[in-house]
């Protein structure tokens, strides 16, 4: 299946996807494909190098999600970013990862990316570094918390693994020293992304988001449900976190260039 997706307008503005007749979510013929209507999105920057397992067109794609969350002209965009799925197997650790790395490439400040999936870790196994001294473990102990990063393929990007396992593990994610570890990783780094357990068995993007400067949703074509879209943005909404837009991953058929060019 490709790894093409499409970005969606602002939650509440893409008709095609949440009012149509199906109840799971479709590429509609024309796409909107920009995270906010009111801004037009900058030139994707030039990379030195591809990131680990991006082809072209992925690498393209990835960039422009990328652009439009962090790096557009004249607004104050966010520097800590949760994203989560709506349900197992949206592909958000891949996305979460990706954008991370293409982030990297682009700017010459710290990225750090944060694998709060405790339940089902998997950043760590993406690049290929051990999982033994992470988040449960900052969590747990007092340590700055440089000192539970790990380096990755670019100097300036970092991962905090999940960590060692923890019996306390369920009620970490919303504590206040989590509150503390998020705060304490804003000031280490420029840029914090943050991967969390999908939203039909965990509220925990719930606490994150509304602790960071907003969150990105991951559904997939033609799987992930309208309504369960909706009742995910309630959530994060009624918790006070800024949903910055959606992500439709896992599409099967490219958008046409003649649609890029029209933004």
């Amino acid at each position: 299946m490709s790894r093409n997706f499409e970005l969606l307008q602002r939650i509440g503005k893409e008709q095609e996807y949440f009012e149509a007749p199906e109840d799971v979510l479709q590429p509609a013929d024309e796409p909107a494909v920009a995270f906010t209507a009111e801004e037009a999105p900058a030139p994707v920057p030039e990379i030195g190098s591809a990131p680990l397992d991006l082809d072209a067109g992925e690498l393209e794609e990835v960039g422009k999600l990328v652009q439009r969350v962090f790096l557009l002209p004249g607004i104050d965009s966010p520097r800590s970013v949760v994203f989560v799925g709506t349900e197992p197997g949206n592909g958000c650790s891949w996305m979460c990862a990706r954008a991370a790395e293409v982030l990297a490439a682009q700017v010459t400040g710290s990225v750090c990316l944060v694998d709060a999936n405790l339940r089902e870790p998997a950043l760590h196994e993406m690049f290929g570094v051990p999982n033994h001294h992470g988040l449960s473990d900052a969590l747990r102990f007092t340590e700055p918390i440089r000192s539970f990063t790990q380096t990755l393929s670019r100097r300036n990007l970092h991962l905090v693994s999940c960590g060692s396992a923890a019996e306390t593990w369920q009620s970490l994610i919303g504590s206040e020293r989590m509150r503390l570890r998020l705060a304490e990783l804003r000031t280490e780094f420029d840029y914090v992304l943050i991967d969390t357990p999908a939203m039909s068995g965990s509220n925990d993007a719930v606490a994150l988001g509304a602790a960071a400067d907003g969150v990105v949703l991951v559904l997939k074509a033609n799987s992930s449900r309208r309504e369960s879209a909706r009742k995910v943005v309630s959530e994060l909404q009624a918790a006070k976190a800024r949903v910055l837009g959606a992500v439709l991953n896992q599409r099967t058929f490219p958008i046409p260039d003649a649609i890029y060019n029209k933004l």
